[in-house]
């Protein structure tokens, strides 16, 4: 009971005449925090939500005091994700984005691509997320049974893809296999620019990653820059592939060195490294145009 003999209920319009006037308050169950317009915890209590333990549920972070997350309503309809992938196709939107437009609907205080983007940090990586059981995700404040079986079916829907493409993706089993799939991208290359191609145990294309591009005959490279895409993807080898713009694809002293250093690592992370093709131009040297680390023997790790 409040001052003036007003029964207070969570989710009721409360009304009372108190020491501040009338007061209009109406208490949302859905919200972590009291509205702005809540009367002070002196007045009234906040109700006692139901103990839930913290690894059932995951919730939404909260937000800083007086910050109100932009309804997707409010997002003018030329920058909505709906109307950008319609309009520029899915790839422009980010992974939150994606996923917002799956679940659809947000929660006061979050629209859903504010959900979607907390999913996807509370999961890591997409890799994650698509082993995540229904009710993984159906526990996650936001998204519900109803929503976890929209983004499994579109889960699904992926590895389906993928499957239905390992017969038809690039075999990449020889260094001028590698280099014809690649010859015509990089002559449009004007600087150094390291790629990374992640393959299935068949040694099919799953995809091409960019790793880095640098100055004219300089390139530098970490290896966890090369197998974080590698390990996300679920790859079973990769091959390096890096351009001289110069033309000439001898090998340097400084590649076969990070050659090496990657081929230590992937010792460790149990993805092999198959080969590092460079790219030139074909000369009375290099009559194919490109040099094979592999072929060269340079492929050791010591």
């Amino acid at each position: 009971m409040d001052r003036a003999g007003t029964r207070l209920e969570s989710g009721e319009m409360l009304k009372g005449r108190g020491a501040f006037g009338r007061i209009h308050w109406k208490m949302n169950p859905l919200q972590d925090h009291p509205s702005p317009f809540a009367l002070p915890a002196i007045l009234i209590p906040p109700p006692v939500a139901a103990s839930t333990s913290p690894s059932s549920v995951h919730s939404v972070p909260p937000k800083s005091p007086g910050v109100r997350s932009v309804s997707l309503n409010d997002i003018p309809s030329s920058e909505r994700p709906r109307e950008r992938l319609i309009q520029n196709g899915p790839e422009i939107l980010q992974t939150a984005e994606l996923i917002g437009l799956l679940l659809r609907t947000g929660l006061p205080g979050a629209n859903a691509v504010a959900i979607g983007e907390s999913l996807h940090r509370h999961f890591g990586c997409l890799a994650t997320l698509n082993r995540a059981s229904h009710g993984e995700l159906a526990r996650f404040r936001g998204v519900g049974p109803g929503k976890a079986a929209i983004l499994m079916a579109a889960l699904e829907l992926g590895r389906r893809v993928s499957r239905e493409s390992i017969n038809t993706a690039p075999l990449l089993d020889t260094p001028a296999r590698i280099a014809a799939l690649l010859a015509d991208t990089a002559a449009g290359w004007n600087a150094e620019r390291m790629v990374v191609l992640l393959l299935n145990t068949r040694c099919r294309l799953i995809r091409m990653e960019t790793v880095t591009e640098g100055l004219i005959d300089q390139v530098l490279v970490h290896p966890r820059e090369i197998f974080r895409p590698a390990i996300a993807a679920g790859a079973h080898s990769i091959v390096l592939v890096h351009n001289h713009p110069s033309g000439d694809p001898s090998p340097s002293d400084a590649d076969i060195r990070i050659t090496r250093e990657i081929l230590r690592a992937g010792v460790l992370l149990r993805i092999e490294v198959l080969d590092h093709v460079i790219l030139g131009r074909p000369s009375d040297h290099w009559i194919k145009g490109y040099s094979s680390l592999r072929e060269l023997g340079h492929l050791r790790p010591s």
